[in-house]
């Protein structure tokens, strides 16, 4: 099997062009395995559809299939485009939540930045949950996939993994969750740690970006007169919102390498 590696911001896949074959979660376990495989995130699946330009399906390291991936979009913008399979640099992408119109900055022939028209965020009141001995209070927040926004007071003492996890898995989210810890600053910055859902922890996450804006400017930690800075580990993310509260993420792409695998 051919695959390129790709990342945005860090946050890394595998991307095949063709058809999702009937082993893919076993197949996306196996090979995100950063001892025994080529590691990476999980795997994202490319291939042509009537409803839309290309469509994309993701598959987390542990198998399972997410709906949407803000930065795993802006690395399929780029594949397609420097591959050859299309010259336009605005596209739609069908994802499992909704087609996605993206638009492609490139230099010297290449793809280099990716706009993603996001849509628009639901961000919920703010919910508590209680774990161990911890108190959590976060916004559910809905960008095609669900996220459970944490504002902290300082995020570098915050054990992402251990409460990541139990967040996660707790009873209130039977179907799992992404989860985001969010410290604010002024200037429209945001210091963002993810643990995503399927992956664990990881770099970047361009979904968990936008969610933490959108629960920002409700909460008025943010505005939306300018774009806001997400400062993830891998990176930064900005993300616009208009006044009728539609989402903007605009960031990097990466090839990593190409690759051949007996599978």
């Amino acid at each position: 099997m051919r695959f390129t590696k790709m990342e945005g911001l860090g946050n890394d896949y595998l991307y095949v062009y063709g058809p999702v074959p009937d082993n893919v979660m076993e197949l996306s376990r196996r090979l995100s395995d950063r001892h025994f495989g080529p590691g990476a995130d999980g795997m994202i699946y490319i291939y042509p559809t009537d409803s839309a330009d290309f469509s994309m399906r993701i598959f987390n390291a542990d198998g399972s299939e997410a709906k949407m991936c803000g930065n795993g979009i802006r690395c399929v913008g780029k594949y397609v485009y420097d591959k050859g399979y299309t010259k336009k640099t605005e596209l739609s992408i069908a994802t499992l939540s909704g087609i996605r119109n993206i638009r492609l900055f490139t230099e010297e022939g290449r793809v280099k930045n990716v706009s993603v028209d996001m849509g628009q965020a639901k961000v919920e009141e703010e919910r508590t949950l209680y774990i161990s001995d911890r108190e959590i209070h976060y916004n559910y927040v809905s960008v095609g996939n669900p996220h459970s926004v944490v504002f902290v007071d300082d995020i570098d003492s915050v054990p992402v993994g251990d409460l990541g996890r139990q967040i996660e898995s707790n009873s209130a989210f039977p179907d799992g969750i992404n989860v985001e810890f969010v410290k604010a600053f002024s200037g429209n910055k945001l210091r963002l740690k993810v643990w995503e859902r399927g992956s664990g922890i990881t770099m970047a996450c361009g979904t968990g970006a936008c969610a933490a804006s959108a629960a920002a400017i409700k909460r008025g930690l943010c505005d939306h007169e300018s774009s806001v800075s997400v400062i993830l580990d891998g990176g930064v993310l900005n993300i616009s919102t208009d006044n009728a509260g539609e989402i903007v993420m605009t960031g990097p792409a990466n090839t990593v390498y190409e690759g051949e695998i007996e599978i």
